[in-house]
């Protein structure tokens, strides 16, 4: 359990990371550079979700949709200094919520 999130996380801040660089390259003009590295952490986003061990694409990629809803509000709060309120927190803990039971819930 704790590998599969710590691969959910890292998928997470890839995507985030490598978006955030994309969006300041081509709407804060920096330089060239930024949108390459961004795109390339992109492509390898793209490929960390594969070393989860569940057999379902769709249910992989659906729980990481709520564990990266956490990051981005972490993202924005950390890094774009914009502090979340308690509909942001209160959402996210269902999202968490959400995804645990999408993800280890038992089935026959």
């Amino acid at each position: 359990m704790l590998i599969s999130m710590l691969i959910f996380i890292i998928a997470g801040l890839a995507e985030i990371g490598g978006g955030y660089l994309v969006w300041l390259w081509l709407r804060e003009s920096k330089p060239l550079w930024f949108g390459i590295a961004g795109s390339l952490i992109l492509i390898i986003y793209g490929i960390i979700p594969t070393l989860q061990n569940f057999p379902s694409f769709g249910r992989v990629y659906a729980a990481y949709g709520g564990v990266f809803i956490i990051l981005a509000i972490l993202w924005g709060w950390l890094v774009d200094k914009k502090a979340p309120d308690t509909y942001d927190w209160i959402g996210a803990a269902i999202c968490l919520i959400g995804v645990s039971i999408m993800l280890w819930a038992p089935r026959h």
